[in-house]
């Protein structure tokens, strides 16, 4: 690794305000375009547009729940602007549409009796989603929240009578838990928890009568309660244990809740909780990942739980009597997303799937046969997906040591064998940071690969989801920097590679992984064609102090709190805008201008100083987004733009800073 001579933030600023004010003079090209605004983006070719729009008119479909009586599933998927609930009565039938928003909808809950559903939904990607009660029977729609606050995780109990949310509306920084009797039209949201943080309601047992409710911490802790809905009483499971807890339902007769931790190892294994003597069995010690989603049969006598396996998703179905589980046959590899039991028949369960060649589609599984069925088949754009990449899993070494070999990073590499000769290189680096790259579909990854002819290699660098408890917390606080470290270690990864062209690479991702391409060009510009920074963190210290107040201390748990000296020192010494001198390759940036996690100022002040430095920095700014593009026509003119960049940084006979 380079070494890194940093300065201050306000050092910066002070030494950089004559140039500021001196580039300040120099035209930046600049037009709007609807709701997006692009500063130094060239006009975007016709033969472009053409060429990509297949890829941007490739759909996806995912299973919200069943529909009561014999209507069927109930989904989410996009026929126009942005993604709306549908209703499909069965196998490849028509999708009915049943909202019709400018802004997506893609969060809803079934009333498991009457025909009612609760929907969220917010403005221009603020994140301020309110909770809409719709009747299936008029089609008519009402807001039951304030209109202002955030709210989410909206569910009916099993009688659908009542409604458990959370809510920051008590305070703006605070997420407390409330209920509502929605049987009762005056009835009004009750606030049941109000203990400070950010707490959700998990689930209802069947009577009714407890709530199961989380309080995060971080991603790697946070704690399971128990509220007594008459008594007024809320008790913690697992109390002095430091954990993070995945999966939890209660059972049928309300005994014992089947719950996932990591506890006592570096996933999270199912137990089997007992609620009278607070006793947990184990139930999958010998499977090494985490169990991550698990969900009851409607009869109780199954449970089927999800468990992610180096990134590729199993279904596993256990016998709530004797315990003993089994996988599912017959299953794509690939991601499994939402999966619901129908609430008549047990052996059916609906699921959400999607791979590297299929970009999400709504299956169900017949317990009792084994078989599955597709319910919807989305369309592709007239791309044959057999043409598409399969991602190949690698792992590279990095700086440090694990049990005395180096440690190694996964990461998955797209290339397409239709091109020949030493490939160009995109580095995407996913967001979070506790996330992790799992190789769904990407309409993007795949013309990268296979009609520009780039190779595209996902890393899951230290601070990842999915790899065991103390994997996750590898880059935490002063250990920030390591993670930029094994970006370092992929290059000298790539440079060992016959087929890859070391020489052009550039490094790319979203949110922290816009952090990751900052910090990246910062620290290895000289080894980088370009980097394309999306929704990205360019300073932590103003990052932390804008962000919406109810994400600040999540936040702080993972980089560090700035408001402690020691730590704030760090945070403005590895920042990138600190260090936007070492920048000297090609920069684009991307941003929502209403995001509330990463604020749009954080775009402006890196394209500002990199423009200072005689980089002319492309800038995409969507006006009606938050945090990413989910509107289909800011989707398209992301990949264009983006597509552009990569032609000119890795294509062009000579690159330069100026793209």
């Amino acid at each position: 690794m380079q070494s890194l001579k940093s300065i201050s933030f306000l050092a910066l600023v002070a030494l950089c305000a004559p140039t500021m004010q001196a580039a300040s003079t120099k035209e930046v090209s600049r037009r709007e375009v609807g709701n997006l605004v692009m500063e130094n983006i060239p006009e975007i070719p016709a033969s472009l547009k053409e060429r990509l729009n297949q890829y941007e008119n490739i759909r996806s479909a995912s299973v919200l729940g069943w529909l009561p009586g014999d209507q069927g599933l109930l989904i989410s998927t996009r026929f126009a602007e942005a993604a709306q609930l549908h209703s499909v009565k069965g196998p490849l039938q028509y999708r009915k549409q049943l909202t019709f928003f400018d802004e997506p909808v893609g969060v809803a809950n079934v009333n498991p009796v009457t025909p009612h559903l609760l929907f969220l939904k917010d403005k221009g990607g603020n994140e301020n989603s309110q909770i809409y009660l719709m009747d299936l029977g008029t089609g008519r729609s009402k807001m039951l929240t304030d209109g202002e606050s955030r709210n989410e995780s909206a569910m009916w109990d099993h009688q659908g009578r009542l409604m458990a949310f959370a809510s920051t509306k008590r305070n703006g920084r605070d997420t407390d838990i409330y209920v509502q009797d929605l049987s009762q039209p005056e009835a009004k949201a009750e606030l049941v928890v109000q203990e400070g943080g950010t707490w959700e309601p998990m689930e209802f047992n069947w009577d009714a009568t407890q709530l199961l409710v989380a309080k995060s911490v971080s991603a790697n802790e946070n704690y399971l309660y128990l509220y007594d809905i008459k008594a007024k009483k809320l008790e913690q499971l697992f109390p002095g244990l430091k954990t993070a807890f995945g999966a939890a339902t209660f059972s049928k007769d309300g005994r014992q809740i089947f719950l996932s931790n990591d506890g006592q190892g570096e996933f999270k294994t199912l137990y089997s909780y007992t609620i009278a003597n607070k006793n947990a069995k184990p139930i999958t010690a010998d499977i090494n990942w985490d169990v991550d989603a698990a969900r009851l049969s409607p009869d109780g006598r199954s449970l089927a739980f999800e468990t992610n396996e180096g990134g590729i998703s199993k279904i596993y179905l256990m016998d709530t009597k004797n315990l003993a589980y089994k996988e599912l046959k017959g299953l794509p590899i690939g991601q499994i997303g939402s999966f619901f039991f129908h609430p008549q028949k047990p052996n059916l369960l609906a699921m959400t799937l999607s791979s590297a060649k299929s970009s999400g589609d709504v299956f169900v599984y017949d317990l009792k046969s084994n078989k599955m069925q597709a319910w919807t088949e989305s369309e592709t754009g007239g791309l044959n997906n057999q043409n598409f990449v399969d991602p190949e899993l690698i792992s590279y070494p990095t700086f440090d040591q694990l049990n005395n070999q180096p440690r190694l990073i996964p990461a998955f590499v797209y290339k397409s064998k239709n091109h020949k000769g030493k490939l160009p290189v995109v580095i995407s680096i996913h967001g979070g940071p506790e996330a992790q790259f799992r190789p769904g579909f990407s309409a993007n990854f795949q013309y990268y690969a296979t009609e520009l002819g780039v190779a595209v290699i996902a890393p899951n660098v230290r601070g990842s989801a999915g790899y065991g408890k103390t994997y996750l917390t590898l880059d935490n606080g002063f250990k920030r920097e390591d993670s930029v470290k094994d970006i370092g270690a992929l290059l000298d990864w790539i440079a060992t590679q016959p087929d890859l062209d070391a020489s052009k690479v550039v490094v790319m991702g979203g949110s922290y992984g816009g952090y990751m391409t900052l910090a990246s060009m910062t620290y290895y510009s000289d080894r980088l064609a370009g980097g394309i920074d999306t929704v990205g963190i360019s300073h932590f210290i103003s990052f932390l102090t804008n962000t919406k107040s109810y994400r600040q201390d999540l936040r702080r748990v993972e980089y560090g709190d700035e408001r402690v000296a020691e730590m704030k020192t760090f945070l403005d010494k590895i920042s990138p805008l600190t260090n936007v001198n070492k920048i000297k390759k090609p920069l684009f940036v991307v941003q929502g201008l209403n995001d509330p996690r990463v604020p749009a100022s954080e775009a402006e002040q890196i394209v500002k100083a990199v423009r200072a430095n005689g980089n002319d920095g492309w800038y995409l700014l969507a006006k009606d987004e938050g945090h990413g593009f989910r509107k289909k026509a800011n989707q398209s003119v992301y990949l264009q733009t983006t597509v552009m960049f990569l032609e000119k940084v890795l294509f062009s006979p000579k690159t330069t800073s100026n793209p």
